[in-house]
């Protein structure tokens, strides 16, 4: 099990590769935002409520891929542009939560954070993937790198998700906790590295 002095490593980690990867990334970064709010005619900056390390709300960045777009009958409904699909097939809308490792709501590896109905209503033992901060990548972000596209073949997505992925990513990541360590996060991190 994860204990508090490797938290505390975790943590030195995380900023320590923020400040390496920022003079990088910045400039990207802010003309990817600049691409975006100009696709989706909103500002390029997508924010969202999502449950972090013990059950605590943040909000997590991300580039906007989503348009807003009026339906025939008035109504209106977010569909991805191009461009959206584009940084979400990359993971280059995930580059704003550099920001959120900065700030300490997130850390480079570790759960994948859900919105509310998931994670915060864990119970019991599955409790234990709340003790880490949420990560931009993991090992179950690695094995379901395609979840959308898998979501996208089933007759019902959401229970598909919920009683099939959603299970599957609470066993990956209650064992990332269990047996946690400092070169299990820089392997990760280079698997995540490799398989962009």
């Amino acid at each position: 099990m994860i204990t508090k002095t490797q938290l505390k490593v975790k943590r030195i980690l995380d900023v320590t590769l923020v400040f390496v990867l920022l003079p990088f990334f910045a400039i990207p970064i802010i003309v990817l935002v600049i691409i975006a709010t100009l696709d989706t005619k909103q500002y390029g900056v997508f924010s969202q409520l999502r449950v972090g390390q013990n059950g605590q709300l943040f909000k997590i960045y991300k580039i906007r891929t989503l348009k807003e777009e009026e339906h025939l009958l008035g109504h209106l409904y977010r569909s991805a542009t191009t461009f959206g699909k584009y940084l979400r097939r990359t993971k280059l809308d995930e580059l704003p939560q550099l920001y959120n490792v900065l700030i300490g709501d997130m850390s480079f590896i570790g759960p994948r954070p859900d919105i509310q109905g998931f994670a915060d209503e864990l119970e019991g033992e599955d409790r234990i993937i709340l003790i880490v901060k949420p990560g931009i990548t993991g090992e179950a972000t690695l094995k379901y790198k395609d979840e959308e596209r898998v979501l996208e073949r089933q007759k019902d997505p959401e229970h598909y998700n919920r009683t099939i992925i959603w299970a599957d990513k609470v066993k990956i990541n209650k064992n990332y906790v269990r047996n946690y360590s400092f070169y299990l996060d820089l392997r990760l991190i280079i698997k995540s590295t490799l398989n962009k």
